[in-house]
């Protein structure tokens, strides 16, 4: 679907997503003309609902249950003309029906999944592994699909293509490569669908029947999880229900669709009614993962014997001709989980992975010694309470982390207090360096028009500051036999927000340049809630956590009359009680919420700017719907129309692909903690640094609409 008008872009056919359906319908065994008109009836509603595939369970036209009564030919018989009456009824539905049929042909009988689409049979997969045991016992009625000596067969009165080798490749969807194997399939060592995934399927569907007994559902969850996971495929998954005989067994109808490990939807279990589950599948997604891992494509050549044997079907799918929503909560902060134990566990990773790795630097290079600088925002502040709990691990007094304000021109009441108060509570060396004079300096020294006293506060205004500020914690660092502790974060990264070289761009180590903004927040949120530290700390860094973030480089009008006369020292400042600072950092470059939503997108999965707008816009448009964060303040929910979302990610993606990369490639070594990685160019993250971004912005001005 094109996405160049407004319409198309907001429907998920032009992204990349596909809506498919698990149907599980009541059945009656021994009754296909009535099983038929159950999955008619199921087919149309998701037709209805947009869905291009629906999957069906394991012999849902005849029942499964019917043991012995599949030699009868009267059930077989009837089975097949059960199809042709789905085949004339599929006329007029516009989807991919998959569902199960036993098929008698040749003196043999074979356990089948049928494919029909448009009033035509397209394939037919027989089950591959049969079960022998406990209560089942297949082989009494049914052949393994691996001893067929036919690729084809007339059934119901059409050619199919036969075999457990069939891929169905819809001409008109790239990624639309669809695979189906049957129940025990999937129990097996080594999945049929293992080879199907490796030869180029992205959907694989599981038509089982799987009767229930206590915890199997959940180890039927783990199954499709892991197998989906492992495949780097989206796995559906649709079992027996009500209906089937209870001779011997019960039924709970458990059905489940999976996309890469993750379970997007679910069906009822024990219903007496017929169950249907939706989910969009985000197929581009599968295959950019695929072409990324290099395990998956070593695999392909390890396996090519069995690759080679599969068979293309080429056929088309029948899209929807009008818009389509997307149905799918995208999460609006990536790198932070929503939920309480969940937020609580990753929290507590990110933080251990950090104390970790800087005691290791420590241990490794014998240095006992943290030099770091204190602003009293939010990165150095949770720099500072990392090395804090690293040194008490080490049994070293906290004395031994020296930390350093530096007010300069910008510098706020709130910021210094903060900074101050903080450093005192923690009990570490406190140290409070006024960079205003060798700022003043340097800026008279390079003739610069603020040396005289001129308001010019321009680029080089703020790095003489940022430059001081770094210089003075070298050499500390050499003075007092430490190591610079880093305090910038992803995010900063991400998009250049830092001064090159000597500047806060570099430190001898740094514990958050894998860690984005929006999650620092959180950890001091967690720090705080964990009571790692005392109640007055807490007070501090709550009050941290509630401060405008900003780089306070340029003094705020009510202070700009002395902020750089050489006479004043910036004493007018240091009275106020709580000056505004005079730079608001997301006013600048954008807000770091959608910021980190770009990055995770555009670097984790490679999306261009087209499918990355149109997540944002489903996940920020309105902030009364989907989750957010716990304990996530009231005031900061915010929501982001088209037109916000393309004039920021614009921002992003001239910054990040044009003017950014050079200080990516020489950053200080640090602890990767998320996927996102840490755009360290040692492993996560490499790139020229005289790219031109002009493709991406192309993408991003024709076909991202303005409203």
């Amino acid at each position: 679907m094109d996405c160049s008008s407004s319409n198309a872009f907001f429907s998920i056919y032009s992204h990349g997503f596909v809506k498919v359906a698990v149907c599980i319908p009541v059945v009656f065994p021994g009754e296909p003309d009535r099983n038929a008109d159950g999955i008619i009836a199921l087919a149309k509603q998701a037709a209805e609902n947009n869905a291009v595939l629906a999957v069906f369970p394991e012999l849902s036209i005849s029942g499964y249950s019917n043991e012995d009564l599949f030699q009868q030919k009267a059930l077989l018989n009837a089975s097949e003309n059960a199809i042709v009456k789905i085949l004339e009824a599929s006329k007029n539905i516009r989807c991919l029906i998959i569902a199960g049929c036993p098929i008698f042909f040749s003196g043999t009988l074979y356990n089948c999944a049928l494919a029909v689409c448009n009033g035509d049979l397209i394939a037919a997969w027989p089950k591959t592994y049969l079960p022998n045991y406990r209560e089942f016992y297949e082989k009494r009625q049914f052949t393994c699909g691996t001893d067929a000596a036919v690729d084809t067969i007339n059934f119901a009165g059409k050619s199919v293509p036969f075999g457990s080798n069939i891929l169905l490749c819809a001409d008109n969807f790239d990624d639309f490569v669809l695979h189906t194997e049957i129940c025990e399939d999937l129990w097996a060592p080594i999945p049929p669908s293992s080879f199907a995934a490796l030869a180029g399927a992205t959907v694989i569907a599981n038509l089982s029947a799987s009767n229930i007994t206590i915890g199997k559902a959940d180890y039927r969850k783990q199954l499709c999880s892991a197998h989906s996971a492992a495949t780097v495929s989206a796995y559906i998954y649709s079992a027996a229900g009500e209906g089937e005989s209870s001779t011997d067994l019960a039924w709970d109808g458990h059905g489940g669709i999976y996309e890469n490990g993750t379970l997007l939807s679910e069906t009822e279990r024990f219903s007496m009614n017929e169950k249907i589950i939706f989910a969009d599948l985000d197929l581009e997604r599968l295959s950019n993962d695929r072409m990324r891992f290099s395990t998956f494509q070593d695999s392909k050549k390890n396996f090519r014997d069995q690759i080679s044997k599969f068979r293309r079907i080429n056929f088309e799918l029948i899209l929807p001709e009008h818009q389509v929503l997307l149905n799918r909560e995208i999460k609006r902060f990536p790198f932070v989980p929503v939920g309480g134990q969940e937020l609580d566990e990753r929290c507590s990773e990110a933080y251990r992975i950090q104390l970790s790795a800087l005691t290791k630097r420590m241990q490794s290079s014998g240095i006992m010694k943290i030099i770091i600088g204190i602003s009293g925002g939010l990165d150095s502040t949770h720099a500072l309470i990392v090395a804090a709990k690293v040194v008490d691990r080490l049994k070293i007094s906290r004395k031994n982390i020296i930390a350093v304000t530096m007010p300069g021109f910008g510098t706020t009441q709130r910021t210094k207090s903060n900074a101050i108060s903080l450093m005192e509570s923690l009990g570490v060396t406190a140290l409070e360096i006024d960079i205003k004079p060798s700022c003043r300096q340097m800026l008279d020294d390079i003739k610069h028009p603020a040396g005289s006293g001129e308001k010019l506060y321009d680029v080089t205004f703020e790095n003489v500051q940022a430059g001081e500020r770094t210089s003075h914690l070298f050499r500390l660092a050499n003075f007092h036999n430490g190591i610079v502790l880093g305090t910038g974060d992803l995010s900063e990264l991400a998009l250049g927000w830092c001064t090159y070289g000597v500047g806060d761009h570099m430190s001898h180590y740094n514990v958050n340049a894998s860690v984005p903004k929006t999650l620092i927040q959180h950890l001091i949120r967690w720090v705080i809630s964990k009571e790692e530290f005392d109640a007055e700390v807490n007070t501090i860094l709550q009050s941290i956590i509630e401060t405008e973030i900003s780089p306070e480089l340029i003094p705020s009008d009510e202070d700009s009359d002395s902020a750089c006369d050489s006479g004043n020292s910036g004493t007018k400042s240091a009275a106020k009680k709580d000056s505004q600072p005079g730079q608001k950092t997301e006013e600048i470059i954008g807000p770091y919420e959608l910021h980190d939503f770009f990055l995770y997108y555009t670097t984790r999965f490679g999306y261009s700017p087209d499918k990355t707008a149109f997540l944002a816009f489903n996940a920020w448009k309105d902030k009364t719907t989907g989750k957010w964060p716990l304990n996530f303040p009231e005031i900061k929910k915010h929501e982001y129309s088209i037109q916000d979302i393309k004039k920021w990610l614009g921002k992003f993606l001239f910054r990040f692909f044009q003017t950014s990369q050079f200080k990516r490639s020489c950053v200080p070594n640090s602890p990767k903690v998320g996927s996102g990685g840490s755009l360290s160019p040692r492993g996560d993250w490499r790139a020229p640094s005289d790219m031109n971004a002009s493709i991406w912005l192309k993408n991003l001005a024709d076909k991202v609409p303005e409203n």
